[in-house]
């Protein structure tokens, strides 16, 4: 059990996971709360997000009073990565939290009881025009993802969603997926591996996508857009005991979130504001990184698609039941 937690600590800093990097330390905003009342009538809870322009939505919803008016206050907890979420909200340290899909179905196969409630964040699906992208450096003779037979290719955590995208965009483009070199790196590291040829490609997110593009780099694949059209990147979920115990106070947390989502996606301006509070992305790197998307719903056909490529990977113990997981 020891392993599997160090695992799941290790896993999917996604964004997959998720997704836009940044050099922020964990921490914590907002006051102390265990999902029990706090006064007045509001009942604060903990939720463990990724200090990444994903979870902005929540950080909207909190300042815009989605979550207030429904008697909720959030208490929002940065921890390194979706899957190092994973066991604190199993424990009870947190009563919601934030991770990528890969992650979760990896979480349920390995019989941690973890249950989606909300949509988090989602691909644009638009070939050219996503976060995540499949890359490589300025002058580059890869041009296909068949031509990465043989190459090396980073990724920010092995046998995770970004690995399963990788491969995908291998096989549409003809080539072998067990033919690639796949080496773990951080994001932030991955623009200068690649200008220094330390490695052939790079599967980036925002804002490693950006600074890989100023470097003059290209992108040779939408790997995410691969996987399935809108492909459902991150949810929030909590743990199937809070559910069951919690029902009135977990539909409140899916409205509000709802709310935030619809909020998000219809005021980008503000989403590249408040992301400033509470990461170290520049503002004006900021400007130039391609946001995900905010669906109210998540996309199942697109989460089934992903978990279908993920067992022919050998990620899973068994194949994830997603009706028990998904909402």
């Amino acid at each position: 059990m020891r392993r599997l937690l160090i695992g799941l600590a290790v896993g999917a800093f996604l964004a997959a996971t998720t997704a836009c990097g940044s050099s922020e330390s964990p921490g914590s905003s907002g006051a102390s709360g265990s999902g029990k009342e706090s006064g007045g009538g509001t009942t604060t809870v903990k939720v463990g997000v990724i200090p990444i322009v994903d979870v902005a939505p929540l950080y909207l919803g909190q300042e815009k009073g989605f979550y207030s008016k429904r008697g909720l206050k959030l208490e929002l907890t940065l921890a390194q990565g979706g899957a190092a979420i994973v066991p604190g909200v199993v424990s009870g340290q947190f009563q919601f939290g934030f991770s990528n899909m890969t992650s979760l179905m990896i979480a349920q196969t390995n019989n941690m009881p973890v249950k989606a409630v909300a949509n988090g964040a989602a691909s644009t699906g638009v070939e050219g025009e996503d976060f995540g992208a499949l890359t490589v450096k300025k002058g580059s003779a890869i041009k296909t993802a068949k031509d990465l037979e043989g190459k090396k290719v980073a990724l920010n955590t092995l046998k995770n969603i970004n690995e399963t995208a990788v491969r995908e965009s291998v096989r549409k483009a003809g080539g072998d997926p067990d033919k690639v070199k796949f080496v773990e790196l951080a994001f932030d590291q991955m623009p200068a591996a690649l200008d220094k040829g330390q490695i052939d490609a790079a599967m980036v997110v925002e804002p490693a996508l950006a600074t890989i593009k100023g470097q003059g780099g290209s992108e040779i694949a939408s790997s995410l857009v691969d996987v399935a059209k809108g492909l459902t990147v991150a949810m929030y979920f909590t743990s199937t005991q809070y559910t069951q115990q919690n029902p009135e106070l977990v539909k409140k947390f899916q409205e509000a979130t709802a709310e935030s989502l619809a909020y998000a996606s219809e005021h980008p301006d503000e989403v590249r504001e408040i992301v400033t509070t509470y990461t170290k992305i520049p503002a004006a790197t900021l400007e130039k990184v391609t946001l995900p998307t905010w669906p109210a719903e998540p996309n199942r056909a697109s989460i089934e698609a992903l978990a279908a490529l993920g067992e022919k990977d050998g990620l899973f113990k068994s194949t994830p039941d997603l009706d028990k997981l998904l909402p």
